[in-house]
């Protein structure tokens, strides 16, 4: 098969689709043809040597594909049904996502939405297992919570204020320009905050606190974050691009009664991925079918270009998801 190899360690930018042996599925697993792959965050890291795959685990850059299975290898749904050669679906990945093929734990296989292409598919998968584990799992957000959404017109930022929307919530949201403030506007979000232009401790404070903050800055916001939470609320770091160490006053914390939980997606074993999965196909999917939550792909590219979709990516010239059509 041919996959996106980086063939420089210490260059983020080498990324080339090149031959490479097609995985073979274990016991439990499927052999997937992939049609697209979802571009995230993570990939870029890893690009950059630091969010290596799983021990085990292929290097391939790609956390989230959609395809056609190629040998269900015996595998079954979570319902005990078979799936089939042929079946379409989504795929929540360990890595090997950028290629042609791939192989993927049964549990981690996801159902088409009704009414949703492969592509479209491709760009819900990551985020929609993020959003519903940390929201409703982790931090069980609750009616007229307000929940602040950092990075609001990234993928993951744009689905979550549709899912706490949807849940009944109040939803700030942080960007870097008026143009995605205006496009969280669009999705539901109810206070919109430049943070190139203002204090979104003082915003979320005018609005008595965030009971829920999902935050993917990590170091640089953790104080700020622990400001702006109101009593008993609940930061959850899910990412870390403003560094990976930060000063925690506990004093405030305390005061608040505040909890911190920081949480991913790669490194859960299978059993966690699979109950994730499985709540999210329960819970989200329906909300996708009837349209109350959408996708937002900014660009489909070719899977050739993946060094030029981390690029823009990197720049923030990305709102919502960046695909890679593999065929």
């Amino acid at each position: 098969m041919k996959a996106i190899i980086q063939t420089d360690p210490t260059d983020p930018t080498s990324l080339t689709w090149q031959e490479t042996p097609t995985p073979t599925p274990d016991e439990g697993e499927v052999l997937l043809r992939v049609t697209a792959a979802g571009v995230n965050r993570a990939d870029t890291l890893q690009a950059q040597g630091h969010y290596p795959p799983p021990e085990g685990d292929t290097d391939i850059i790609g956390l989230e594909a959609s395809g056609v299975i190629e040998d269900a290898n015996g595998c079954v749904r979570p319902d005990g049904t078979p799936w089939y050669a042929g079946d379409e679906v989504g795929a929540l990945l360990s890595g090997g996502g950028y290629a042609e093929y791939v192989t993927v734990p049964a549990g981690q296989l996801l159902p088409v939405p009704a009414g949703y292409s492969l592509t479209d598919t491709a760009s819900v998968v990551e985020v929609a297992c993020t959003v519903w584990s940390n929201l409703m799992m982790t931090a069980e957000i609750g009616k007229d919570d307000l929940v602040l959404i950092h990075g609001g017109g990234g993928g993951v930022g744009l689905f979550a204020v549709q899912v706490a929307k949807a849940l009944g919530a109040r939803v700030a949201v942080t960007a870097g320009s008026e143009e995605k403030l205006e496009v969280c506007r669009g999705y539901g979000a109810d206070v919109l905050i430049n943070y190139r232009e203002d204090d979104f401790v003082a915003a979320v404070k005018e609005e008595g606190g965030a009971d829920v903050i999902l935050d993917i800055i990590g170091a640089k916001y953790l104080d700020k974050n622990v400001s702006a939470l109101a009593k008993d609320g609940h930061l959850v770091i899910i990412g870390m691009q403003g560094g990976v160490k930060g000063e925690l006053n506990i004093g405030r914390l305390l005061s608040k009664r505040g909890n911190i939980s920081a949480t991913g997606l790669r490194y859960r074993d299978r059993a966690d991925k699979a109950r994730i999965v499985a709540a999210t196909v329960e819970h989200v999917w329906p909300l996708l079918e009837n349209g109350i939550i959408r996708h937002h792909i900014d660009r489909v590219v070719p899977v050739q270009d993946a060094a030029g979709a981390h690029r823009a990516l990197l720049a923030g010239d990305i709102t919502g998801k960046i695909v890679l059509a593999v065929e």
